[in-house]
């Protein structure tokens, strides 16, 4: 069971807050995001290219974290962000249930695959992203499987973005738990491996790329973007992957 055939993928979802919906009629924007700050200030960036009539303000954090701030300031009547660039269509998903978001009917929606978007226009994708294995190129090992994170020679080596942070990492969960082949025992077989769970996706570039640890489950792009540096850099070791294509 190798990498290449055994990965999960996320989706970037955009949606618009239900309660703020005149906001459009406005001059200024909120988006909660869980985009690395280069990635949402690009997105800002060309979108001011258009409009620069609005000033678009965001507020960055892991989709767990943002969906809590969210939460609170729902229950205390405070004011809500515009719009959501969050990493997962299950997030989306609730808040829908529960009433919370505008559905919005993209003219541009049949130019994209239907999967990629909500039916009724809650949440539209924006991008897809892979999660896979990371190494470091010192590593004693170059795994082929999840199944090899749980082996003795890994034990304490390996780092993982946390659920509790990164909506990427709920969706990872999510794919591997009710996977046959694997499942909650794999989980738990982490754990005892010695497995790190902290924070997001960058903790673990940086854990892996510093050398701190041997081996990462990471987002693709992350460790694509962060090679060429690596490679010019004496601070870094060579980051390589495995990931699903």
């Amino acid at each position: 069971m190798s990498t290449k055939s055994f990965f999960t993928k996320s989706l970037i979802t955009l949606t618009i807050i239900s309660a703020s919906y005149t906001a459009f009629a406005n001059t200024s924007l909120t988006i909660y995001t869980s985009q690395p700050n280069e990635d949402i200030q690009q997105t800002v960036s060309a979108f001011n290219e258009v409009h620069p009539d609005i000033e678009v303000k965001w507020v960055r954090d892991g989709t767990t974290k943002l969906m809590a701030r969210y939460q609170a300031e729902q229950a205390a009547g405070a004011k809500s962000p515009d719009l959501l660039l969050i990493a997962d269509s299950m997030t989306m998903e609730s808040l829908v249930q529960q009433d919370m978001l505008h559905a919005y009917q993209s003219p541009n929606a049949d130019s994209f695959s239907k999967e990629l978007y909500s039916a009724d226009g809650y949440y539209y994708g924006t991008k897809l992203i892979t999660t896979g294995i990371g190494y470091n190129t010192q590593a004693p090992e170059q795994p082929q499987s999840w199944s090899d994170l749980t082996k003795d020679n890994y034990k304490n080596l390996t780092v993982m973005p946390s659920p509790l942070y990164s909506g990427a990492a709920v969706i990872h969960m999510a794919t591997l738990t009710d996977h046959p082949d694997l499942g909650w025992d794999y989980y738990e077989q982490l754990n005892t491996n010695g497995v790190a769970a902290q924070g997001g996706n960058g903790g673990v570039l940086t854990a892996i790329a510093s050398g701190s640890k041997a081996y990462g489950v990471i987002v693709d792009y992350m460790v694509m973007r962060e090679k060429p540096k690596v490679l010019q850099s004496s601070s870094y070791s060579q980051l390589k992957g495995q990931y699903g294509n």
